[in-house]
C-alpha cells in the first residue's frame, strides 16, 4: 500500500525472512562467521542462539544462498515440538526421504543410505534445526546418534542447532555431555546497538529504492531503538507501521512524535480494556512526557467539546425564554 506512496520496489520491512535484506551488523557477522567456519570443518554441531527476531533464521537463510554453489545439501526443520522418534521423521522428511508408517530402525537406515549416497556423489548433507529450545532432551539425542554415521575419514551430516537463549540451559544438562564434546561452535545473537539499528532501517530501505523518502530525523532513530532495543523483527514491525500510517496522511518526514504515537497503537492493541476514570491514562513504555502531552490533549479536547455543549444549551434555553407564550405563563405562575 505505502510502496508506491514512497516510490519503493516492495515492502522494506516484511516480517517473512528475506536473505536479500541481510544487514551485517557486528553480531550477525560475527554468527555468519562461525556458520561458515562449521561448513569448512564439515563435521560436529554448530550452536547459534538468540532472541525472539533477532535475526537467526535469516542469518540461515543468506547462508543458504552462500550454498547454492558448494554441492551441499541442506535440510531444515522448523517444527520441533517433537519426541524423539519424530524428530527422526522429520529429518527423514526434509531430506524428502519416505517416512509415513516408517518404523525407528527403517528411518535410520533410510537416512544412513542417503547420507551415503550423497557422499558417492561429492555432496554433503547440513541439516538445520531452527527452534531447538523446544526440542526435549531424548530429541538433541536422537540428532547426536545421527552424527554417527561415518566414513573412514569424515562424518556424513553436519547439524546447525538454533534456539532461543533457553537453549543454552539444555546443552548444559548432565545429559549432554556427550552432545557438547561435538559441538565445535556456539555463539549468542545479540540485538543491534543504536547506530546498527539507524543503519539496518536506512539498508532495508535502500534495498527497495529509497531515495530520502521519506525521512527520519535522528528522535525518530533514538524513539524506534528505545522501543524496539535493537532486535530486527520489532524494528520490522513498527517500521512498516510507522510507514503505512505516513501513507494514510501523507507524511514525509518522521520525528518523535510520529514513531511514539505508532507505538502507542500497538501497546493499545495488545493492552487489557482499562476501566474507570484511568482509561484514559495507561502505564506504556513511551516516555512520560508524551503519554502527559497525549493526556493533556485529550483533556483539552473533551473540555472543548463539554463548553460547546453548554454554550448550545444556553443558546437554546434563551431561544424558549424569548417566546411570548412561554413568557407569559411564567408570569402567571409568579
Amino acid at each position: 500500500m505505502y510502496e508506491s506512496f514512497y516510490g519503493f520496489s516492495a515492502k522494506p520491512f516484511q516480517l517473512k525472512p528475506d536473505p536479500n535484506f541481510f544487514f551485517g551488523s557486528k553480531g550477525h557477522k560475527r554468527a555468519m562467521a562461525y556458520l561458515e567456519y562449521g561448513l569448512s570443518q564439515g563435521e560436529g554441531f554448530i550452536v547459534i542462539t538468540g532472541e525472539i527476531g533477532a535475526g537467526k533464521t535469516t542469518l540461515v537463510r543468506n547462508l543458504f544462498r552462500k550454498m547454492e554453489a558448494k554441492n551441499i545439501l541442506a535440510a531444515q526443520l522448523v517444527s520441533t515440538h517433537l519426541g524423539s522418534e519424530d524428530t527422526l521423521r522429520m529429518t527423514a522428511a526434509a531430506f524428502g526421504l519416505p517416512f509415513k508408517d516408517a518404523s525407528k530402525a527403517d528411518l535410520l537406515t533410510a537416512i544412513e543410505e542417503f547420507l551415503r549416497l550423497c557422499d558417492r556423489q561429492g555432496k554433503r548433507a547440513l541439516l538445520v534445526v531452527d527452534e531447538a529450545q523446544n526440542l526435549a532432551p531424548r530429541a538433541v539425542e536422537e540428532l547426536r546418534m545421527l552424527s554417527n554415521f561415518q566414513t573412514a575419514d569424515k562424518s556424513l551430516l553436519q547439524t546447525f542447532l538454533l534456539g532461543q537463549p533457553e537453549f543454552r540451559k539444555t546443552l548444559h544438562g548432565s545429559e549432554m555431555e556427550q552432545l557438547r564434546q561435538r559441538v565445535i561452535a556456539t555463539y549468542h545473537l545479540g540485538p543491534m546497538d543504536a547506530s546498527e539499528t539507524r543503519s539496518y532501517i536506512e539498508h532495508r530501505m535502500s534495498t527497495v529504492g529509497w531515495r530520502g523518502d521519506p525521512s527520519f530525523g535522528a528522535d525518530a532513530f533514538d524513539a524506534i531503538y528505545d522501543y524496539t532495543t535493537g532486535i530486527p523483527r520489532k524494528i520490522n514491525t513498527l517500521c512498516d507501521r510507522l510507514l503505512l500510517m505516513g501513507c494514510l496522511e501523507e507524511l514525509h518526514d518522521f520525528g518523535s512524535s510520529e514513531v511514539n504515537e505508532v507505538i502507542r497503537d500497538i501497546q493499545h492493541e495488545f493492552d487489557l480494556p482499562a476501566s474507570g476514570a484511568d482509561a484514559q491514562i495507561t502505564s506504556t513504555t513511551v516516555p512520560d512526557k508524551a503519554v502527559t502531552r497525549v493526556s493533556l490533549e485529550n483533556m483539552d479536547e473533551r473540555l472543548a467539546k463539554m463548553e460547546t455543549s453548554v454554550i448550545s444549551v444556553l443558546d437554546l434555553l434563551k431561544q424558549i425564554l424569548s417566546l411570548p407564550r412561554v413568557n407569559k405563563e411564567l408570569s402567571k405562575r409568579r
